[in-house]
């Protein structure tokens, strides 16, 4: 891999969307870095990715809820590639809490907290040397709608990635380093499939009814792919994004109904 190439770690590697994002930096020329906990299911989309794209990928494995391995992580890229341009985090547990209240299992909702908001801080963390040593970096943090809507428990985990992404842009935009968020709408990945099938069930309809539903519902009629979310995060890492900081920026094709100033 060239030593002159960004270098972007891309966190939940293995996962729909990530595995898009990391495309999309890919194909812009970045090293892409895909860490998970799982080295099989990295190596395997690294390769795919490597294939589809043309691009240079990794893969190396890293727990976001243990501050240890995510600073193994880092060090492992900082002496591989010399440097650490980029961090995209978007590792986050798929079980979301109900709503509920009085069966809520608050452990539960504390794990799927401590691996999407405490992840994505040890991993910031973990970065930062390398990002401060260099003068400059891109942090985005993966959010989502649900931060914005009463429909799960689990949406507090999003709130929550939208406020430390102003508190921490505050603290380093004056060392160069810029961090946004990124709120996806409804996106095609394997976890929708998933989703659309227990929706289904439940409602003694059909899958394809659901998503019919769902696409009616988005004012451009269309679920995003993967690779749609990975351009709106690609162009907060280049220099046409360099005055954007702070920001929770909504790629969603307007599925969201609310002003927000």
């Amino acid at each position: 891999m060239s030593g002159d190439a960004p270098v972007a770690i891309v966190t939940g590697g293995s996962g729909g969307l990530p595995r898009g994002i990391a495309s999309v930096l890919a194909r812009s020329g970045c090293q892409v870095v895909l860490t998970a906990r799982g080295q099989e299911a990295l190596d395997r989309t690294a390769r795919a990715l490597a294939t589809a794209t043309g691009g240079q990928l990794a893969a190396i494995t890293s727990d976001a809820t243990d501050i240890e391995s995510v600073r193994a992580l880092a060090q492992a890229v900082q002496s591989r590639f010399g440097r650490i341009d980029i961090l995209v985090n978007a590792a986050a547990s798929s079980n979301a809490a109900a709503n509920q209240i009085e069966t809520a299992d608050i452990a539960a909702l504390m794990r799927d907290v401590d691996t999407k908001v405490g992840g994505y801080l040890r991993y910031i963390q973990a970065v930062l040397p390398a990002m401060k040593a260099a003068g400059s970096g891109c942090i985005v943090n993966i959010g989502g709608l649900t931060g914005r809507s009463s429909d799960t428990l689990s949406g507090l985990r999003n709130v929550a990635v939208s406020h430390f992404t102003k508190v921490v842009s505050d603290e380093l935009g004056p060392v160069g380093i810029r961090v946004n968020a990124v709120h996806p709408g409804i996106v095609e990945t394997p976890h929708l499939t998933e989703l659309l099938v227990e929706m289904a069930h439940e409602r003694g309809s059909t899958a394809d009814a659901v998503r019919e539903e769902f696409r009616a519902d988005i004012p451009t009629r269309q679920i995003l792919t993967p690779d749609e979310v990975g351009e709106a995060v690609a162009f907060l890492t280049t220099r046409a994004g360099a005055s954007i900081t702070g920001q929770s920026i909504t790629v969603d094709g307007g599925y969201s109904r609310g002003i927000y100033l």
